[in-house]
């Protein structure tokens, strides 16, 4: 993935894209005084891609839904897997192709609920995106569609279990409709429902999904939760990746409460082909 540089003339989508980049992939020296998103993304950086690599060949068609900046799309790609990067903002396309060094990517702007995509791909990958829909049972439902029968879908979301969550329980909401107008916005903004664990499984079995691995990641160390991030800026790397991987040790009920972060994979099984299609 090659590096770019700020120019200032560059559409305002590009400019916001660039500070994530900072933190994200190139390593910004500046990035203690956000170290909290730096190791958030990081962990989840890492978890998703494992998940990607132990289930799917090089060579395995993946549609990286809400990709913005496409760095996932790239370092798919650049892996050998063959990629299509999807994202409201147009505009971005011409960002990430700056990026671009070698491996195959294509683009789909837009809306992905209303791509032509019936079980087109062997992995979606849906990072920090269902948190944004006012209806993700609907939205789940409908991305199954796009995965190949025996195909996946690596999601991942914050932890409407993690115990400093405030946000309503999706399954108590009698009108999710009511947060139409606040949904799909870019970014941090905009999350709607953090969703449970079980409320996962849930959503999952009605869009014929099944819930293969459920990975609670991210402490409230990692996070910077409950002003820890004042210490994070000043532990070494080392030190917190230790305690990642300590967390990583406790039993799933604990870690539900205790983490901040689910990476969950689901497989769509041959069932749901025609029920899917006829829906």
């Amino acid at each position: 993935m090659k590096k770019i540089s700020f120019q200032e003339s560059w559409h305002d989508s590009w400019k916001s894209s660039f500070s994530y980049d900072l933190l994200e992939i190139y390593g910004s020296k500046g990035f203690r005084s956000n170290a909290a998103y730096f190791y958030t993304y990081k962990n989840r950086r890492k978890n998703i891609l494992e998940v990607i690599q132990k289930i799917a060949p090089p060579g395995s068609r993946i549609l990286d839904v809400a990709a913005a900046q496409g760095n996932f799309s790239l370092a798919l790609a650049e892996m050998g897997y063959k990629v299509t990067w999807n994202d409201l903002r147009e505009e971005l396309i011409g960002y990430v192709k700056q990026k671009w060094e070698h491996g195959s990517i294509s683009y789909a702007p837009g809306n992905i609920l209303e791509q032509d995509f019936y079980a087109c791909f062997d992995i979606v990958l849906i990072a920090e995106v269902i948190e944004h829909t006012a209806h993700p049972d609907e939205f789940l439902r409908n991305i199954a569609k796009m995965v190949k029968p025996g195909g996946h879908i690596v999601l991942s979301t914050p932890n409407g279990d993690y115990f400093r969550n405030c946000l309503p329980k999706f399954s108590d909401c009698p009108d999710p409709s009511q947060f139409e107008a606040a949904q799909f916005k870019p970014d941090a903004d905009g999350h709607i429902f953090l969703l449970h664990t079980d409320e996962i499984e849930d959503i999952s079995e009605k869009a014929f999904l099944d819930v293969e691995e459920v990975r609670l990641i991210t402490n409230s160390i990692t996070s910077g939760h409950l002003k820890l991030f004042h210490i994070l800026k000043l532990l070494p790397e080392a030190w917190i990746n230790a305690i990642e991987s300590l967390t990583q040790q406790l039993p799933f009920y604990l870690k539900r409460k205790l983490n901040t972060c689910t990476v969950v994979l689901l497989t769509c099984s041959c069932r749901s082909d025609a029920a899917l299609h006829n829906e």
